[in-house]
């Protein structure tokens, strides 16, 4: 960390005695806080501090609390005698020498204080990453900064404080936006789908827009129905500088949407519109709309911009409406509601053949089906690959064609297909949290930990209210073997959505990892009464671990006989291969371990992919069977 006293140098020339007199003070008051904080002062330099910490968490609650007391001085002390910091903060190796400390961590920190407003806090990305869901206040980015004598572009960050949000300047986290879910004001309530249907493609053509971050729609839609919460209390959950509210009146052939884009920490209308027309030209409405945002951000849209978002996704209304109904199902996620949406999104393309957006959906829905286990996963994927290679064939650019293309191909075992899919959606639109989902999940599959925590990071920032990308997080953190930011990530899923099975059983599994046993051990029995009998195997190998670990085996021969016995009743079914193999190995029965395995890659399991992370593995990687599987499957 560094400080620095904003206009010392002018002070000092103006009163000399006054000068020291504050300097003293303000260093009394830093080497307070410093203590408070187990930070260690290395040395001053003029009028600032160069500090250390262990944690980069105490660091910024120690600036904060610097800040927060110079801000409650302020009000006693006349304009002359105020002390005013810029306080910078980064993270990274150094070289100590004696008392001093050396490296370009050092150099990073020194560049990035001066980025910050008197009496402000700026953070780099490395900092950012570490506390990021962990401190009270929200950060807002100040973009990719030039540092002098520094190589590479880093991202800062700004701590937005309470007391004084006029310090952050207009720009900073404006361009983050958030598309608030539209209110349904028709006379037909069941044109909701209407409504949603607006967010969600609204959503969709703002993020085309390059110079942005847009929050995921699985975020904004936390906010349905709450009319009453202000908007600044949702820019502040959603660290969006950006809101975009409005609402849809739909009646017969004729549309009305009303707009508003509001600034989310200033709670000031930037700008509104309404557009009254026929329902044929809601694209239009759609592209003007992104445009106008775009402006009022100032934002220079390029050709290739403009034609992406004014570029229709079909003539034929009727065809539009029946996307949007189908979309409004996908978004139920239960099997009836998939169904629903898969007759809904076929009509449309029936209707218009030359509907890619149709066929990308259908591809998702598709792919949700196998990956629930709601469907055979050979015939699921199998269409869903057919339906996301129609897309792409008709629309090369769409997105979530690619990403389902690439899901169906990580299941198929084909990673380095997979790999190209994610990469080339993440080109395309970077704004899209399961993307950098996906792309985690291949990651750790792979065992390269590091990559799948930097990509689950960027899904979290684009979708920090989502349980099922909190879910996703907490799964990539396990196996990294970041435990605690692991267990924090389940417990969020969980709380917005308690019934998440796998989030409850992989809770359990962290704790056992983190050597709690009798707590992981409840958790993942919490998740065996949400799976019922239906889905007791993708929670079975887990708690056989659980109580292998407990050295109590005789419970885990136990859930295997369960097992076998459910397996006796669908001999058909590809889910119990897998889950009986761990059972065994956590027996330390390992020649049955591998039978089992090798009855995975004879029904070609989609899920054989995950004995390469699986820690219930771990004791057979050096096996010349194991090591064989996973060189036929691509890893």
């Amino acid at each position: 960390m560094f400080t620095d006293v904003v206009g010392y140098s002018s002070l000092t020339q103006k009163d000399e005695a006054l000068a020291m007199n504050l300097l003293e003070e303000h260093r009394k008051l830093v080497r307070r806080f410093v203590l408070m904080h187990n930070g260690r002062e290395v040395k001053t330099i003029g009028d600032g501090f160069l500090l250390e910490f262990a944690s980069a968490l105490e660091a910024v609650r120690c600036a904060f609390d610097i800040q927060e007391s110079l801000h409650e001085l302020a009000p006693d002390q006349m304009a002359l005698k105020q002390i005013k910091l810029r306080i910078g903060i980064h993270l990274g190796d150094i070289i100590q020498s004696r008392s001093d400390v050396f490296g370009d961590s050092i150099n990073i920190a020194s560049r990035i204080e001066p980025l910050s407003p008197p009496g402000g806090i700026c953070v780099s990305e490395q900092v950012y990453d570490q506390i990021r869901n962990k401190f009270e206040f929200p950060l807002a980015s100040l973009g990719k900064q030039k540092l002098k004598n520094i190589e590479q572009e880093i991202e800062v960050y700004s701590v937005v404080l309470p007391w004084n949000k006029e310090q952050v300047s207009p720009a900073l986290g404006a361009r983050r936006i958030a598309v608030l879910p539209f209110s349904n004001i028709s006379p037909d309530p069941g044109d909701e789908y209407f409504a949603d249907g607006m967010t969600e493609e609204l959503t969709f053509c703002i993020s085309k827009i390059k110079g942005l971050s847009v929050i995921s729609r699985t975020s904004v839609m936390q906010y349905k129905n709450t009319e009453n919460k202000r908007v600044t209390d949702i820019g502040r959950e959603l660290n969006a500088g950006t809101l975009l509210e409005g609402s849809v009146r739909k009646a017969g052939n004729r549309v009305r949407i009303a707009v508003q884009l509001i600034d989310a920490v200033a709670d000031e209308h930037l700008w509104g519109d309404e557009f009254d027309r026929e329902l044929a030209d809601v694209f239009s409405i759609q592209s003007e709309i992104a445009e106008k945002v775009a402006a009022s951000l100032k934002i220079r849209l390029l050709s290739t911009e403009k034609h992406m978002i004014g570029n229709p996704a079909t003539l034929d209304v009727d065809a539009y409406t029946l996307y949007l109904k189908g979309c409004y199902h996908l978004n139920r996620q239960s099997k009836e509601s998939y169904l629903k949406a898969i007759e809904l999104l076929e009509e449309a393309t029936r209707k218009d053949p030359g509907f890619a957006l149709a066929y990308s959906r259908l591809a998702s829905t598709y792919a949700f089906l196998g990956l629930q286990g709601l469907s055979a996963e050979e015939y699921a994927f199998s269409k869903s690959e057919e339906y996301a290679n129609t897309a792409l064939k008709l629309d090369e650019t769409l997105p979530d064609a690619h990403i389902s293309l690439g899901f169906v191909l990580l299941y198929k075992w084909n990673l380095s297909g997979a790999d190209l899919e994610f990469r080339r959606a993440i080109e395309i639109n970077p704004n899209l949290a399961p993307a950098h989902v996906y792309y985690a999940n291949l990651l750790y599959f792979s065992r390269r930990f590091d990559e799948s925590v930097t990509e689950i990071r960027k899904a979290l920032e684009l979708d920090p209210l989502s349980a099922e990308t909190s879910n996703w997080a907490g799964t990539a953190f396990l196996y990294a073997g970041h435990y605690d930011e692991s267990i924090e990530q389940f417990r969020n899923a969980l709380e917005i959505d308690p019934n998440i099975m796998m989030a409850q059983n992989n809770l359990g599994l962290a704790y056992i990892q983190k050597g709690l046993l009798e707590t992981g051990l409840a958790e993942i029995l919490k998740a065996v009464t949400l799976a019922g009998e239906t889905g007791f195997p993708q929670v079975a190998s887990d708690l056989g671990y659980a109580y292998a670990k407990m050295g109590r085996p005789e419970e885990t021969i136990k859930v295997l006989q369960q097992l076998l016995a459910l397996r006796d009743k669908s001999p058909e079914s590809t889910q119990f291969a897998i889950p009986i193999a761990s059972l065994y190995a956590s027996l330390g029965e390992k020649e049955k371990a591998m039978d089992w395995l090798e009855e995975a890659y004879n029904e070609r399991s989609a899920f054989l992919i995950s004995i390469n992370t699986d820690l219930v593995f771990d004791g057979l990687r050096d096996e010349p069977r194991f090591v064989s599987i996973l060189k036929k499957i691509g890893l």
